[in-house]
């Protein structure tokens, strides 16, 4: 049997698969499913500062509503303040003291002492490292695309100076170059990286004329950007790559691996599929290795990356260019009438 073991920022996991930040780590029976499958660890949902400061906002509202509507008093309710990030953090210390295999912390902040703040909390959890969700959205034309970055730069050093564990950074798509943030990052001292953040867009229904915000899994494609970067970024960088969204089956995981990734993400699969997808991944993951008679992942990893690819111009625009002249393929698939 291959040994199918991998480093992830720098904590030796069991395989490469490993559970995204999402809501079925408050499901104890899949999680104890997951285990049971074989997943390598598990990334607990996601911290998010804005979260908590709107259900703070709400709970002043709700007790403030009546206030000063009697003669007789003041206030009807007694002082009390929201508990903040307490309840996610008692969970998360939980979840890590009932599982075998390691467990990161994901973090969605707003403000640097916010981000410094919350992951030292998130460190005295006992948890094996932390996961930043670094994002901008669009919303001023004054903001420079340098200005934020600098701004996320500033808070994945001041994060790593603030706690010992090590820390990954999950970015977007959204940035002018990548591969130059990532290296930015890299040179700020993390530990690993995400490729990439997956974002709830609003749609509209036309009939009530109004916005809603439709829950969708990832599609079985998305992967292919982040193999891509995976691809460009192997033997670049101090950190490891982990790769995620539209990673579907065992076919998605090898070629992760072989563009060069030290692990996967899965969330929508399992949803989808249930947790005994994982194992079925790794079954299949380990008979295609000793298919190629590959002793461990270290063997193949990156064999397909820019690095070690005779053509270099495999990851860029002549590519495209290639397609483009080569696209009698589609009308095979899709044929006219």
């Amino acid at each position: 049997m291959a040994d199918l073991s991998t480093t992830y920022m720098g904590v030796k996991l069991k395989n490469p698969l490993i559970l995204g930040a999402c809501n079925l780590v408050e499901k104890p029976k899949t999680i104890e499913e997951l285990e049971k499958a074989g997943i390598g660890a598990i990334v607990y949902r996601s911290l998010f500062e804005e979260q908590v400061q709107l259900e703070d906002l709400q709970m002043s509202e709700d007790l403030t509503e009546y206030e000063e509507r009697n003669a007789e008093m003041i206030r009807l309710f007694p002082e009390i303040e929201h508990a903040g990030p307490k309840e996610h953090l008692y969970n998360l210390e939980k979840l890590k003291k009932n599982v075998s295999v390691p467990v990161f912390a994901s973090l969605n902040a707003l403000y640097e002492p916010t981000w410094v703040e919350y992951a030292q909390e998130l460190e005295k959890t006992g948890v094996d490292g932390l996961e930043l969700n670094l994002y901008a959205t669009p919303g001023y034309f004054e903001r420079s695309a340098e200005s934020i970055e600098e701004k996320q730069v500033e808070i994945v050093k001041a994060v790593k100076k603030a706690v010992k564990i090590p820390v990954s950074v999950k970015i977007s798509l959204f940035y002018t170059n990548p591969l130059n943030f990532i290296k930015k990052v890299d040179e700020a001292g993390a530990d690993a990286y995400v490729l990439f953040n997956r974002f709830f867009q609003p749609e509209i229904d036309i009939k009530k004329e109004e916005f809603h915000f439709p829950w969708e899994l990832s599609n079985p494609r998305d992967h292919m950007v982040a193999l891509r970067f995976a691809g460009l970024l192997y033997g670049n960088l101090d950190g490891d790559v982990c790769v995620s969204r539209g990673i579907y089956t065992p076919e998605d995981v090898i070629k992760m691996l072989l563009a060069g990734a030290d692990a996967v993400q899965l969330v929508s699969t399992v949803y989808k599929n249930k947790p005994a997808v994982v194992a079925q991944i790794l079954d299949e993951l380990n008979n295609w290795m000793d298919e190629k008679e590959y002793k461990s992942i270290d063997d193949f990893r990156g064999k397909l990356s820019r690095k070690n690819m005779k053509d270099p111009f495999t990851y860029q625009r002549a590519q495209y260019i290639d397609i483009l002249m080569n696209s009698e393929g589609v009308f095979k698939k899709y044929p006219m009438r």
